[in-house]
């Protein structure tokens, strides 16, 4: 497995993943404008060649605040969430984050436990975050050595 910055050249495999992992699917064009934002950091980890997951984050003052992160059906329960999510939460700290947050849907059970695992506490409940079901977001934050 390789960890390594997201290209423009990944964005078909990563929209691909992005669309069996979302209930709301970004575009490649979306993925596009992210990776020309100064502020964002992208990251996919593949192997042979093929893109098995990706991780973004938005770099704030001593914050990392955590887009996404997603891994091809074909390559869950190996692990790589949380190695992908250590690997970029180290590149961030190496940039001065001292603290990590992230939203993830109520409903999504899986995550949570991924993120506890690494982790990430919850702090608070927004009610009705996400636009295309009014589903509330957990919000979890991480203090980062």
């Amino acid at each position: 497995m390789t960890f390594r910055p997201m290209l423009e050249a990944d964005l078909d495999q990563v929209v691909e993943i992005e669309k069996a992992s979302m209930p709301s699917p970004w575009s490649k064009e979306l993925f596009d404008e992210e990776l020309k934002r100064a502020a964002a950091h992208y990251f996919v980890v593949e192997e042979d060649g093929k893109v098995a997951g990706y991780m973004g984050y938005w770099e704030a003052p001593q914050e990392a605040h955590i887009i996404n992160l997603a891994i091809a059906p074909d390559f869950r329960n190996r692990g790589l969430g949380q190695e992908m999510m250590d690997h970029c939460l180290d590149y961030a700290a190496k940039r001065g984050a001292q603290l990590a947050t992230l939203e993830v849907r109520q409903s999504n059970a899986a995550a949570q436990r991924l993120y506890e695992k690494c982790n990430f506490r919850v702090v608070a409940i927004r009610k009705k975050y996400y636009s295309d079901n009014q589903e509330d977001a957990i919000v979890m934050i991480k203090e980062m050595p």
